[in-house]
């Protein structure tokens, strides 16, 4: 076959694979490459395998709460970590081989091989791969990112425990020291410390989660120490010493050791060695570069996702893609990132879009919060026994616009993309007052609290 493609698509994750599928659907002739796996960190090394094992802590709750809700099942609850890390993979196969069924059924042509952008000449883009050349007249910049290293002494990149390592453990350690208190890094302290591991969480900044609404965090936090996880808040890692952490705190230098050490203090874009200079791409602080168009500032040439470092989201990742292949296409597209969702799949799960009170602040606009526990909804008490959660709804003060959904407890993410339709849709209190939510579910705790206003 022909060398000659309309679109290059650089990286099989979900800004790549979904844009090839949408490219492809279009008629477009598509060659994308990734040199790892389709599916990229998040099917391989992410959001999938992630959700699996958090799947496996969530069903070994519900067993230990069994006896609350009528169910005797006996005092002997054990685990197979062996089996969960195998279903794990198990799972991640399935997906990647389903991206590649959509990418044979799109006739896109996968390159498992290293692509870097070799040169460009009026409208086509010559890039190589395992020694071969292709050509394309346009090209998607979807390289993903990985974990970022920060230079703290003892701290070796080549022998690091990052999400990639501790996915692949053998066997489950009997103590976990985790380097930042993130997304990531909570829901790995959620499923070890469900697990049986004794967790112990060290945060640079005064709370856990960044970005997620304070009062949530804080929730979540005082949950989990609860359950045995212990917290060092406002520490700086100063030096690793093997698997032995020595962080300052309050003026005090304090020492943890660990069977493992996991390190998630934040995901850098994989921007070097991919041959953007040879085009000459221009790099923002954090990544690539883009317009509302996901457009470089080099003619034809695309980036989506983590590698843009926005908004590091598979979800947004994937949406970014659509919106470049659209604009190829000619079609009316934007990326808007005013309702991009975020979720936190711990136990209970966190889901928030929009605006936090913190946030709007910030920003010098005026807001009303309103907040209801997740008790409001039957549905919840009914299939939560002796659990908790609440949901909060930021709203312009003048208009009653809805601005932020944010809540914890229960299967919330399974029902934030109800209120992204709502801030998408830029609909006011007395809209939604009009929307009729199924009864009885969860969701109407999102009514239930903007009826409040």
């Amino acid at each position: 076959m022909s060398n000659k493609f309309d679109i290059a698509i650089l990286g099989g994750g979900p800004a790549g694979y979904v844009a090839a599928e949408r490219a492809g659907a279009k008629g477009m002739r598509v060659v994308i490459f990734d040199k790892r796996a389709l599916g990229g960190v998040c099917l391989n090394e992410g959001c999938i395998p992630t959700k699996t094992l958090l799947n496996s802590a969530k069903v070994l709750e519900n067993a230990h709460d069994a006896g609350k809700y009528g169910i005797n099942v006996g005092s002997d609850i054990s685990i197979d970590f062996g089996k969960i890390m195998k279903r794990k993979d198990k799972v991640v196969r399935k997906l990647v081989s389903g991206v590649g069924a959509k990418m044979k059924h799109v006739k896109a042509e996968v390159v498992m091989a290293e692509a870097v952008i070799k040169e460009k000449r009026a409208d086509v883009i010559t890039l190589t791969a395992d020694g071969k050349d292709y050509q394309a007249t346009r090209l998607l910049i979807c390289t993903g990112s990985e974990a970022a290293v920060p230079p703290i002494p003892g701290l070796d990149k080549d022998v690091v425990t990052t999400n990639r390592e501790i996915l692949q453990l053998k066997k489950l350690p009997e103590s976990l020291v985790i380097i930042g208190g993130g997304v990531i890094g909570t829901e790995f302290a959620d499923f070890f410390n469900a697990m049986g591991t004794k967790v112990t969480v060290i945060e640079m900044l005064p709370e856990i989660l960044t970005g997620v609404d304070e009062d949530i965090a804080a929730f979540v936090r005082k949950d989990f120490t609860k359950r045995g996880i212990d917290y060092h808040l406002n520490a700086k890692v100063t030096e690793l010493r093997g698997k032995e952490v020595i962080f300052e705190k309050a003026g005090e230098v304090f020492s943890i050791t660990g069977d493992e050490v996991l390190l998630s203090v934040g995901r850098k874009a994989n921007v070097a060695g991919i041959g953007l200079e040879n085009i000459g791409v221009e790099l923002a602080r954090n990544g690539i570069k883009i317009d509302q168009h996901c457009r470089t500032n080099v003619p034809n040439v695309y980036a989506a996702g983590d590698v843009t470092g926005f908004s590091l989201l598979a979800h947004t990742a994937s949406r970014e893609g659509e919106v470049a292949v659209n604009h190829m296409l000619g079609r009316k597209d934007v990326m808007r990132y005013n309702a991009i969702p975020g979720v936190v799949y711990t136990h209970p799960e966190i889901a928030g879009v929009g605006l936090t009170e913190s946030a709007a602040k910030a920003k010098g606009i005026e807001v009303e919060t309103r907040q209801l526990p997740m008790a409001y909804a039957g549905r919840f008490i009914a299939e939560n026994e002796g659990k908790d959660g609440f949901c909060k709804v930021i709203v312009g003060k003048k208009y009653k616009e809805i601005l932020g959904i944010h809540m914890v407890g229960g299967a919330c993410s399974e029902m934030i993309w109800g209120a992204c339709a709502l801030i998408e849709a830029q609909l006011r209190v007395q809209d939604v007052e009009e929307i009729v939510f199924p009864h009885p579910t969860v969701s109407e705790i999102i009514k239930e609290t903007i009826f409040q206003f």
